[in-house]
């Protein structure tokens, strides 16, 4: 991978529901500012760039008077957008990464591969909490339009499962991490490729 090669992105989405905007940076050390008005998605994204060692400053704003879910799922596109932007043609990198996240009570686990193919499985979260609110301001079923949104978006292969947990806290913040580790694991620098993509194909 060339040194010279900037790998971010900036990407600004607006709608009638919502306006968000977000800038990545691949090679950061996890410098976070978030504010999307629903408290506790700015906790998980804080966890999650903080995790993936992403430079990330996030920006929305939306009807969150209706329901959070227009601004979060919007978030979580424009997030995804971002990152497969900063990726640029994948050059050099890893292109697979997974990790174990324990938190407390829960264990959760993600697998990534960037593979331009978009996918993502989601397995194990509680039915239970399906209509359970984290914070008083996060539906927890949420997690599974933030995580399909981002694979989708950003052209990636996600499989995240929670392997047990009963705080649904927990459940969700082990998660974002999980994906945070398998995220920075995916997209760092392999020196092996360093000027070469990872597939078979000759493109990612």
């Amino acid at each position: 991978m060339n040194d010279a090669v900037s790998r971010t992105g900036r990407v600004e989405r607006t709608t009638k529901e919502s306006t968000v905007s977000v800038e990545l940076d691949l090679d950061g050390s996890g410098r976070v500012e978030v504010d999307t008005s629903v408290p506790f998605y700015d906790h998980m994204l804080h966890s999650l760039g903080t995790h993936a060692a992403f430079d990330m400053t996030v920006r929305a704003s939306g009807d969150i008077h209706i329901d959070a879910h227009h601004t979060v799922e919007d978030t979580a596109i424009v997030l995804g957008q971002a990152l497969r932007q900063a990726l640029g043609d994948k050059t050099g990198i890893r292109r697979f990464g997974d990790a174990w996240i324990p938190m407390d009570e829960t264990l959760a686990h993600a697998a990534v591969d960037v593979s331009g193919r978009p996918y993502c499985v989601l397995t194990g979260e509680p039915e239970q909490y399906n209509t359970f609110t984290v914070g008083n301001n996060y539906p927890f079923v949420l997690n599974r339009h933030v995580f399909e949104s981002l694979a989708f978006h950003a052209g990636i292969n996600l499989h995240a499962r929670v392997i047990h947990g009963r705080d649904p806290h927990h459940i969700t913040e082990a998660q974002y991490k999980a994906i945070a580790r398998a995220l920075r694991a995916a997209v760092e620098p392999d020196p092996r490729f360093a000027a070469t993509v990872p597939s078979t194909k000759g493109t990612l």
